[in-house]
């Protein structure tokens, strides 16, 4: 069915995902003198940087997350649909979900980025990503399974796999699921299996680069290393993974190879962009690169579509000293508040100069009162850095609520070095039958 409009109705924006990009180009436009419409198959906003909390036991996911329809309750101009985009009909002016139509005069599509396994994507079921909430409870599910699945191993090289975690992938999120699982092991659960000692719990990181962290300086990507290896984690730098078969994980450095058998292995590498990338390519012949994120015009349009906006993890924008924008919230939250602000400036006849990122900085947690923080005039590591990076997230939450229930975790987790959401909610952790031994 088409959803009608009536004729003489303000201009219409569809924005398709609710991310930070499509959330805050929403909230750029709330006051205009616009119909926005917000198409998500999800019904709520998630705040990805803090998924791996959700994944180590820190966090639940109603902690992260924000229904969208709450969100937008008082912007009278705006309306949600849940539902998934198939395709896009440019010269219509439509986008089609199932057999629903949605007009639009202007189009944002903010649908972000998946993980690349780059070209092996049988490995997706051996080591998932961390993107959504369902990838967050999976992968709690294998880490706090693997420990209780050793706690009744009685073959000592099987339960050494069991205590064996990879995480495949030197970022932001390698880093802090790496530091988060080191904890974990060497303190929370410590005292909580009697007969598996946590401590001989083995956390390698791999990562393909010659250093952790490369989007911040190389001094506190170096301290950023020194503080996991003190908390336990091998790190392995220009490192290749080869082959991912039969829990054992196979990877090169320079021509050595080495095989490490794990029961449990994460994948915190490569991204590619949404398939609406794809769609976008098929309906417009807009072109786009090796990792399918869509090349975007300097004002974030596409070619030969000035009413076409793609913003966030899936636009490639490098514009800006012919570097391309990391795809991080910041970017997504300003390309948002820009192409909000574009829209409106053109329905008053004007225009605005070239999207221009405002680096903010860039900052990752290594553990409790452990951080790297990098604002480029300054940098900081240790607890301040570890401060600076509570204050950071907490602000970016979008709910008032959600804020205090985050503050009143993490004080608590601070106190009692207890995670109280370590909880193995899919069942078949690990179905491997054994006799145990008491």
């Amino acid at each position: 069915m088409v959803v009608s409009l009536e004729n003489n109705a303000p201009h219409q924006v569809v924005i398709v995902g609710g991310g930070f990009g499509g959330l805050y180009a929403a909230k750029a436009l709330k006051t205009a003198n616009v119909n926005v419409t917000l198409i998500d198959k999800r019904n709520f906003h998630l705040f990805q940087p803090l998924l791996y909390q959700v994944a180590t036991g820190t966090l639940s996911p109603s902690d992260i997350s924000a229904p969208l329809r709450s969100v937008f309750s008082k912007s009278k101009n705006t309306k949600v649909l849940l539902g998934e985009v198939n395709d896009i009909d440019p010269k219509a002016q439509q986008v089609i979900l199932g057999d629903e139509v949605v007009r639009y005069d202007t189009l944002i599509v903010a649908t972000g980025a998946n993980h690349s396994y780059f070209g092996k994507d049988s490995w997706k079921e051996v080591a998932p990503g961390l993107k959504t909430v369902e990838d967050a409870i999976e992968m709690r599910r294998r880490i706090f399974g693997a420990f209780e699945a050793a706690e009744k191993e009685t073959d000592l090289e099987k339960r050494r796999a069991f205590l064996t975690f990879v995480i495949v992938g030197g970022g932001p999120t390698g880093v802090e699921l790496a530091g988060a699982i080191a904890e974990l092991a060497y303190k929370t659960l410590k005292e909580d299996f009697r007969n598996i000692d946590t401590s001989e719990t083995k956390i390698l990181l791999l990562q393909g680069g010659d250093r952790l962290l490369p989007h911040i300086a190389p001094v506190l990507s170096q301290a950023a290393a020194v503080s996991l290896q003190k908390l336990g984690v091998f790190i392995h730098t220009n490192t290749r993974v080869t082959n991912i078969e039969d829990d054992i994980v196979t990877f090169k450095q320079g021509d050595e190879s080495t095989e490490i058998a794990s029961k449990t292995i994460l994948w915190a590498a490569g991204v590619q962009g949404s398939p609406m990338g794809k769609v976008l390519a098929e309906s417009t012949g807009v072109e786009c690169d090796r990792s399918g994120r869509v090349i975007v015009e300097p004002d974030l349009t596409i070619k030969g579509y000035n009413n076409i906006f793609v913003i966030g993890d899936l636009a490639n924008f490098s514009h800006q000293d012919g570097k391309l924008l990391p795809g991080v919230a910041p970017v997504a939250k300003q390309e948002g508040e820009y192409v909000g602000k574009l829209i409106q400036r053109r329905l008053q006849g004007h225009t605005l100069p070239p999207f221009h990122y405002n680096h903010v900085g860039s900052l990752a947690m290594i553990g409790q009162n452990l951080a790297v923080v990098d604002l480029g005039f300054i940098k900081l590591q240790g607890f301040l850095a570890w401060v600076f990076w509570l204050l950071v997230h907490i602000y970016f939450l979008i709910e008032f609520d959600t804020k205090l229930l985050v503050v009143f975790q993490w004080a608590w987790n601070y106190i009692t070095r207890n995670r109280r959401s370590r909880l193995i909610t899919v069942r078949g952790a690990f179905v491997e039958t054994k006799t145990v031994n008491t």
